[in-house]
């Protein structure tokens, strides 16, 4: 049974994703990796404080993970978006691999600087920016769309049911061994995940195009967010979120040497703590989701990280700090796997790597700048003046909402409409010809002109998402009821992948549209190359080659 037949028995809540054979072999191997992560980040977080005792660098640990996720996550999506995303995920993997143990091997000959410290761990958050969006968008062809939600959640669980012993555990072999053992057990972590995407066949739909370029294909990633107003408020949010939540784990590091019986150990039980308060999280989603609209939910994590945030800046009490991470971890995982939900159930398959990678770049950016910058004020003017500054930018960012409101999940169907056949074309037409016109032609009556034009303008919106360029709408001045829509388009490969990108919900808009036109059949379509000087072996005719109607 392929993952979206809605035939197939499987439990319901928050465990049905793992009756999918192919999710619940990843996820398993998915949570060996991300102990080794975990490890990884306690041991490069805690050399960096024995390196150096400037709170700019030691926050930087944090951002040299995020910067390159921001840097290159809409490139990773588009690469995502056009080739076979097992094959990126395997090259990713197998980059990280090759990283931590060239940074485990210069950790252990006593040859790292925090700049070169920062180096490695930049190029592991370059090796992560490559394999995120391909991994983010799999989750979709994994499971089904009523299942996704449960999926995301479920790899929150995964992650911080490590995040609880992980850190704990990077803690001791830091204490006990040196980083250089820590940043070992990370490279060693890949290789079960590695065994898992190597056994992982997935079913991969037959492409009736020719790859996208890869430059056009960022841009119609771009394009396509910049246009959807309900992805453009998630990205805000997010990034918000990001800058000023990434401040409590940027500092944390700081928090625990403040205390004179600080260490690793402790460093790393705070950590746990807030895996377990992240475990929870993950745990009461689905009630909570059930029980509250996305807007109250996205206010309540923004409440509880300013918790956390404000308890770690105004008190002292090592208790109290381990308390405070609960709520923290908790509300991590409620706002960044309602967002994540929020762009996977936004955008159609075509677009949705892309579209997660705009996300993560907004996201992960507001982390690396929100390192910095919290790191810099924190050099200034201490720890607990930024993690104060931190609090009640937090509660701001939940005020926010009364402006931009999280949407509600989608409830349009974006499956293909797989309504476009491809016409027969009486010229010799290369698939690189272009650029191409288009117009549809409509006899609209006088009384349905103003249903007319409201749809019209739903029409201009996907035309425009989906590629069209120079979009009008004409109206006859001699035959008012005559009306065409014209649009252009770069390329005719571009043409069929923009007929292609039509979802079930656009596809509902045509049919509206076919009811109003009044002429004989349906409205005629004109499909035009455009030449402003043609050579005398241009657009040849395929005389005899196909039969002209």
């Amino acid at each position: 049974m392929s993952a979206t037949d809605p035939d197939r028995k499987r439990p319901n809540g928050a465990l049905a994703p793992l009756s999918y054979p192919d999710f619940r072999l990843l996820w398993s191997a998915t949570l060996v990796s991300n102990f080794g992560g975990l490890v990884q980040a306690v041991g490069a977080a805690w050399l960096m404080t024995q390196l150096t005792d400037s709170a700019t660098l030691i926050a930087l640990v944090q951002a040299s993970n995020t910067l390159p996720i921001m840097l290159l996550a809409i490139a990773s999506g588009a690469l995502a978006d056009i080739f076979d995303r097992k094959s990126l995920l395997m090259a990713a993997l197998c980059f990280m691999t090759v990283v931590s143990l060239a940074l485990a091997a210069v950790a252990y000959a006593g040859g790292l600087t925090p700049w070169i410290l920062l180096g490695f761990t930049f190029m592991l958050g370059a090796g992560q920016a490559l394999y995120n969006p391909p991994w983010q968008a799999s989750i979709g062809d994994l499971v089904g769309r009523q299942d996704l939600p449960a999926a995301v959640s479920l790899n929150s669980v995964g992650f911080n049911l490590m995040r609880s012993v992980g850190p704990a555990a990077g803690g001791f072999i830091v204490a006990a061994f040196g980083a250089a053992a820590a940043f070992a057990v990370n490279a060693l972590s890949y290789l079960p995940l590695l065994g898992a995407m190597a056994r992982w066949k997935p079913q991969l739909a037959p492409r009736v195009t020719t790859p996208e370029p890869f430059m056009a294909a960022m841009g119609a990633g771009l394009r396509y967010v910049v246009l959807s107003p309900n992805l453009i408020r998630v990205l805000l949010r997010g990034a918000l979120f990001g800058f000023a939540a990434i401040a409590v784990l940027a500092l944390l590091p700081l928090v625990a040497k403040s205390h004179p019986e600080g260490g690793s150990l402790l460093f790393g039980g705070l950590l746990g703590c807030y895996g377990v308060g992240a475990i929870g999280g993950a745990l009461m989603n689905p009630r909570i989701r059930a029980r509250m609209s996305n807007e109250h939910v996205v206010r309540m994590a923004f409440g509880g990280f300013a918790f956390a945030a404000l308890v770690l800046g105004l008190t002292d009490a090592i208790w109290l700090h381990g308390l405070a991470m609960l709520p923290a971890g908790a509300s991590w995982v409620l706002a960044l796997s309602l967002f994540n939900v929020t762009v996977q159930l936004s955008t159609p398959r075509w677009v949705v790597a892309r579209a997660l990678a705009l996300y993560q770049t907004a996201t992960f950016g507001g982390m690396a700048a929100g390192s910095w910058a919290w790191g810099g004020v924190a050099g200034a003017h201490g720890v607990q003046t930024a993690l104060t500054a931190a609090g009640l930018l937090l509660l701001a960012g939940g005020a926010l909402g009364i402006w931009l409101r999280a949407p509600e999940f989608g409830s349009h169907d974006l499956d293909p409409a797989n309504r476009f056949r491809e016409p027969a074309l009486q010229l010799d037409l290369r698939g690189r010809s272009g650029p191409v016109m288009v117009m549809v032609d409509y006899r609209i009556d006088h009384d349905d002109v103003p249903e007319f034009l409201r749809l019209m303008q739903q029409r201009r919106m996907i035309r425009r998402r989906d590629g069209a360029r120079g979009w009008a709408l004409l109206r006859d001045l001699e035959h008012p009821d005559h009306w065409s829509e014209s649009y252009h388009i770069a390329t005719w490969d571009e043409y069929v992948r923009h007929n292609l990108r039509r979802t079930k919900t656009d596809a509902e808009v045509t049919t509206q549209l076919r009811a109003l036109h009044r002429g004989d059949g349906d409205p005629a379509v004109h499909r035009m190359i455009e030449r402003h000087s043609v050579g005398p072996r241009d657009d040849v005719p395929l005389v005899g080659k196909i039969e002209v109607p």
